[in-house]
């Protein structure tokens, strides 16, 4: 049982949430379209259950992530990816990613719809939490319990923030690098003796961490945005659309 009183503890609680809240964002959007087809009566039963059950399998697998992380060497590769979902995070998403979300007429259908896309797009959330729990499956469920609704139901304040300030995104792909970077040094594999050669090493590796996944971040936005610059200046008009006569 974990010391509720420990600032370690509540550091990590704050970790989960602020990872759920950022990369959790996604289920929202899942949520709204597996559901808008539902008559208005059923909607927020189809929301709640399938919320439910995203909670529930999402703990199961965290868990399973768990006993993973204690097989040598899985918590470089674990460390690896979170770098990768770092910098993931910090490039723009296509717009139009959730488009092949399948809606349903029926509760039981958008329940089954919400529940298994948010299987399959969790992967680099329940890695993330994994490795921020610190092993305790406790920290798990806190941070799950409390962050889920606020990604439900303040999804629209949460993305509204994002769009605003993207120092915010910013800052979550360099927690992710934080996270990433402590994780390689506490792989079973890895020799204590090493922590100890250089004072603070687990906190120089995790700054090294967070500054690398912002910066090969940043470095591939802008390569990304060089390659496909602004379609708005290409396009027509609406007016040009309209009378079929581009000018």
């Amino acid at each position: 049982m974990p010391d509720l009183a420990s600032s370690t503890f509540w550091i990590a609680v704050l970790q989960i949430i602020a990872i759920d809240i950022l990369l959790g964002g996604d289920n929202a959007v899942v949520i709204a379209l597996a559901c808008r087809k539902l008559p208005e009566a059923q909607r927020n039963k189809g929301i709640f259950w399938g919320v439910v059950g995203a909670i529930g399998l999402r703990v199961v697998l965290i868990y399973f992530a768990l006993q993973l992380l204690a097989v040598p060497y899985l918590k470089i590769v674990g460390g690896l990816l979170l770098f990768w979902i770092g910098i993931k995070l910090v490039i723009p998403e296509d717009e139009d990613e959730h488009g092949d979300i399948a809606t349903s007429a029926t509760l039981a259908g958008a329940i089954k719809t919400i529940i298994i896309a948010d299987a399959v797009m969790s992967v680099d959330n329940v890695i993330a939490v994994a490795a921020a729990s610190h092993g305790s499956i406790v920290l798990v469920v806190f941070g799950i319990a409390v962050s889920i609704p606020i990604v439900v139901w303040g999804s629209k304040l949460v993305l509204l923030l994002m769009d605003r300030y993207p120092v915010v995104i910013t800052a979550g792909g360099g927690l992710l690098g934080w996270i990433g970077g402590g994780m390689l040094l506490t792989d079973p594999m890895v020799p204590a003796s090493w922590r100890e050669i250089v004072p603070y090493s687990t906190y120089l590796a995790s700054a090294l961490g967070a500054l690398a996944v912002v910066a090969l971040g940043k470095l591939l936005a802008s390569r990304q945005h060089d390659k496909h610059p602004s379609s708005e200046l290409a396009a027509p008009n609406s007016e040009e659309l309209m009378e079929g006569k581009p000018k």
